[in-house]
């Protein structure tokens, strides 16, 4: 997941010390329970996206992956910013869909 900030600045966002979150980010120590929801919370995706872990098949693709940040995100938006949002995706779908019926014809 790429959000554009430095380290510093998700440290900062978190609430953590640099040194810490940098611990946590190389894998040299790993944050409790509290502290992994407040970094996943903080970054816009979840703990198991940040685990690396799918409820799928245990292993995050890089689909499961935007899958997930997709499902966090759609539950902050309000309700209406939500339904145009579903409207984009299935719109999406359909245009790909229709995609590959023309190179498959």
């Amino acid at each position: 997941m790429r959000l554009g900030i430095s380290n510093a600045e998700a440290a900062r966002r978190c609430g953590l010390d640099e040194r810490r979150y940098g611990h946590y980010v190389s894998g040299r120590r790993e944050p409790d329970l509290a502290t992994l929801v407040r970094i996943a919370t903080t970054l816009g995706t979840t703990p198991n996206w940040l685990l690396g872990v799918s409820a799928d098949d245990g292993l995050v693709t890089r689909r499961s992956g935007h899958t997930d940040r997709l499902t966090f995100a759609a539950q902050s938006l309000p309700e209406k910013e939500l339904g145009l949002l579903v409207t984009l995706a299935e719109a999406m779908a359909r245009h790909t869909d229709d995609a590959e019926k023309d190179a498959d014809s």
